[in-house]
């Protein structure tokens, strides 16, 4: 499966562009839309090098998604293309959110799943709240 534009756009709205990087909330050099591979202090890109990285990264999360051996709706797909773009891939790789998914799709325990990836360290942090609940909803719509 591929994410939809509705994904990428659900990225965008959590990942504001930078295009000098800075480091987030997890004490990781980022820039663009929430990329981090190869980025360090200094750092200087264009608005088409944040969409080159983004999509990138947004391959890189959708290859990792369809490694979960599951029937997956288009929405389902799509908000954990959006989870794994952000935790990373792998943190979710040994997640219980994947293994409730992999074992029943339609689990309701996947939402409280969701909700335990909200801090950034020992930071809760309210924009990870936000994004959580906006990836429930879609994940059970």
């Amino acid at each position: 499966m591929k994410a939809t534009n509705y994904a990428t756009l659900l990225i965008k709205s959590f990942e504001a562009l930078r295009l000098n990087s800075y480091l987030c909330p997890a004490g990781r050099w980022t820039i663009g839309y929430g990329h981090t591979e190869g980025v360090n202090q200094g750092m200087l890109i264009t608005e088409k090098t944040a969409d080159a990285f983004l999509r990138q990264d947004i391959h890189h999360a959708e290859a990792e998604v369809n490694r979960i051996d599951a029937d997956l709706t288009q929405e389902q797909f799509d908000a954990l293309v959006s989870f794994v773009f952000n935790v990373g891939i792998q943190a979710f790789r040994v997640s219980t959110l994947r293994k409730l998914v992999e074992r029943n799709p339609s689990d309701p325990k996947i939402a409280d799943e969701f909700r335990r990836w909200v801090y950034a360290g020992d930071k809760k942090l309210p924009g990870l709240i936000k994004r959580r609940e906006q990836e429930i909803k879609l994940y059970y719509s």
